[in-house]
């Protein structure tokens, strides 16, 4: 039996040497970023022991996703992906770095934590849309599926890896050894980025525009295009009606379930684990072809799954509602960007790109913040079942829309 046959697209993609390094070296600075964020978290408790500034640094760390990427995908189009990609890691490692030393000589403080939070937040979210972008430079156009999938499988995957070597090298060394970790995947990630070459820009010698003015014409050229168009209705969807549950967990956890941090870590374990599996089976599926009906069924089940667990008081049953929802919400969120990357035009790409990383990663935080405060009213099963219903409407309008877009959404040309 055949490697090829095994591991099918994940196989493909791997054999192209490009994208194979990049996968690696990309993998372990996802693995470093999540130690690095557990260990941050840590040493924030010990100093303040408070949820509040717990928040604070959380929300320093990931607001930049909402708003970074909308214009890094104008500077990569300026500077080139590949040189966005080492000067962010170079500096985001560099950050990290004065952070480890700042613990080691006893000089941090929660302000400081906060400070290059933000810092190595914003570098971070300065490199997301070349991340995702690349990969269309880097393997055959019919192994773009199973390229994407599998670089979404791979964070996931770093999402349980990171924490768990955080948590033994602080167990048995401290939070500096955890964040030097993360030093380290970023200087392996800078040292796999010099052996690529620079991606040509499709928009050399083009004479640029405001910059405002280049956002917005991606924005035009999505609204205007009628299956990118489809598909950013439905990730708008749900990162306003469904996403925003993974944040409201720990009230689910309390609340709903009676149950305190060992529920939550399962709850979480368990959108973890479907996501993880749903990533692998998409990159060895590697088509295109069915990637539409994919998004659509899969935003109506994620949504079904959603009524379930908004709607029972039974920990299992919730447990295995939030694995169904961690796989076809991962399974939504790579099909729609493996068929956005797939029909992009190049000159579109970067900025393109950077709007739907902006939408489907940085606009939760938004959803969560507004379904949060409608929940403080209404209760958590009532707000996340009617979000769900909400979706499931949507969907019911968005079907026929999809299926007529298909097409186009997974030429092969």
């Amino acid at each position: 039996m055949s490697i090829s046959f095994l591991f099918g697209g994940i196989a493909r993609a791997l054999a192209t040497p490009g994208y194979r390094n990049f996968w690696a070296g990309n993998a372990i600075s996802n693995a470093g970023r999540w130690a690095h964020r557990v260990a941050v978290g840590w040493l924030t408790w010990e100093l303040t022991a408070s949820e509040a500034w717990l928040g604070v640094v959380a929300f320093a760390d990931l607001f930049p996703t909402a708003v970074v990427p909308i214009f890094a995908g104008v500077f990569a189009d300026r500077i080139g992906l590949v040189r966005l990609m080492r000067v962010t890691a170079f500096g985001s490692g560099i950050t990290a770095a004065l952070f480890a030393g700042l613990i080691v000589i006893d000089q941090i403080n929660i302000m400081a934590i906060v400070i290059l939070s933000a810092l190595i937040g914003t570098l971070e979210a300065g490199s997301g849309p070349s991340r995702i972008t690349i990969i269309n430079n880097l393997v055959p156009r019919e192994d773009l599926s199973a390229a994407v999938a599998l670089n979404t499988a791979t964070f996931n995957l770093a999402r349980l890896i990171g924490p768990a070597i955080a948590g033994g090298l602080i167990i048995w060394t401290n939070v500096a050894t955890a964040i030097a970790f993360n030093v380290i995947s970023y200087a392996i990630f800078v040292l796999v980025l010099i052996r690529i070459p620079e991606v040509p820009n499709p928009r050399a010698g083009q004479v640029h525009r405001h910059m405002f003015g280049e956002i917005w014409d991606a924005l035009r050229y999505m609204a205007l295009h009628p299956g990118i168009r489809i598909i950013l209705i439905m990730i708008l969807a749900t990162t306003f009606l469904i996403r925003p549950v993974i944040e409201l967990l720990p009230g689910f956890a309390v609340e709903v379930f009676g149950r305190g941090p060992g529920g939550l870590s399962t709850l979480l374990s368990s959108l973890g684990f479907g996501a993880a599996i749903s990533g692998l089976w998409l990159a060895r599926r590697g088509e295109t072809t069915g990637l539409t009906r994919m998004t659509v069924w899969a935003f109506l089940v994620t949504a079904i799954a959603l009524i379930v667990f908004a709607a029972t008081q039974i920990f299992w049953v919730g447990v295995v509602a939030m694995v169904a929802v961690g796989f076809f919400l991962l399974a939504g969120g790579i099909s729609s960007q493996a068929l956005v990357q797939n029909v992009v035009e190049p000159e579109y790409r970067a900025r393109v790109l950077s709007l739907y990383l902006a939408a489907s990663f940085g606009l939760p935080s938004v959803g969560a913040l507004v379904m949060g405060l409608v929940a403080s009213e209404t209760g958590l099963q009532i707000t996340v079942g009617i979000g769900a219903i909400l979706a499931v409407l949507i969907w019911f309008w968005a079907r026929p829309i999809a299926g007529r877009a298909a097409a186009g959404l997974e030429r092969r040309d």
